[in-house]
């Protein structure tokens, strides 16, 4: 294992107006979650995105191209020393609320992140974990679709059934 300062990892960038972007089929993330679709992205390439304002406890990731808006960082990570989505689920699962620099609405600044310590194995290693992580949460969210399905068809069987 060895110890970085996020600074080493990543760099931070932040997100920018979404207003004159027109609809289209890119997620525009903002700090809860997609907001709408664009047709343009901010960058393309796997990326954690960290909350600036709002909710702290929302990393989010995408390894497809995006839009951030303002309040909401993305990130270009050094993939010579970390493998992006072990990073990411590295991030997840930090308290980093207690780094808050704002007095009314929770905030976030780029030295409040660059300052944390990260131990982290090899890269190899961790592309193993990050492997084996992705195939979880592929298969969550298989069974998150197979029960969406199974309650519409539920829902879709009830009128049938009260009319028997």
């Amino acid at each position: 294992m060895k110890i970085y300062d996020l600074r080493q990892l990543l760099t931070i960038r932040n997100g920018k107006d979404h207003k004159s972007i027109l609809n289209g089929s890119i997620p525009i993330f903002g700090s809860g979650g997609i907001m709408r679709f664009g047709n343009q992205y901010l960058y393309d390439k796997p990326s954690i995105l960290l909350p600036r304002k709002g909710s702290l406890h929302n990393i989010q990731f995408s390894k497809i191209p995006f839009w951030t808006v303002d309040t909401l960082y993305y990130t270009e990570i050094n993939e010579q020393l970390a493998e992006p989505y072990f990073l990411y689920n590295y991030l997840r699962i930090l308290d980093l609320e207690n780094l808050n620099t704002g007095t009314g609405v929770p905030s976030m600044t780029f030295d409040s992140y660059y300052n944390l310590k990260i131990s982290l194995p090899e890269i190899s290693v961790q592309n193993k974990i990050a492997n084996i992580i992705n195939n979880i949460d592929n298969k969550i969210d298989l069974n998150n679709q197979i029960n969406d399905n199974l309650s519409y068809y539920f829902i879709q069987l009830l009128p049938a059934r009260s009319s028997a």
